[in-house]
């Protein structure tokens, strides 16, 4: 049975989803708990990021260990320590960066010694 059949019957009424009004206009209770969702979700990347940064790649994953730690924060994360922390670490990974290159003169790492 389609929608439209539904419509024609007399005695049958087609109720909007829950996310929205009793008019079927949405409302801001489904993108806010997206978003809330989506910010604890950068808060662990940037924790992630931010520790495997430390042992390679630090000078891509650093720089987005910072930046999704900054969004994290920005739209109130549930997980605020873990945000700082990938705050923390993505700074750490500059830090060993510029350790790095003002030690060797070239942005490598060399695990063979």
């Amino acid at each position: 049975m389609t929608l439209a059949a539904l419509a024609r019957r007399p005695g049958t009424a087609v109720r909007p989803p829950a996310s929205c009004d009793p008019a079927g206009i949405p409302g801001p209770a489904a993108p806010a708990r997206r978003s809330t969702r989506d910010a604890d979700g950068l808060a662990v990347a940037s924790f992630v990021l931010g520790l495997v940064g430390l042992l390679v790649m630090n000078v891509l994953l650093g720089p987005a260990a910072i930046v999704m730690a900054t969004l994290a924060l920005v739209r109130s994360t549930a997980r605020r320590g873990r945000a700082w922390l990938g705050l923390a670490l993505g700074i750490a990974d500059l830090v060993v960066l510029a350790l790095l290159v003002t030690g060797n003169g070239v942005v490598a790492w060399n695990f063979g010694g």
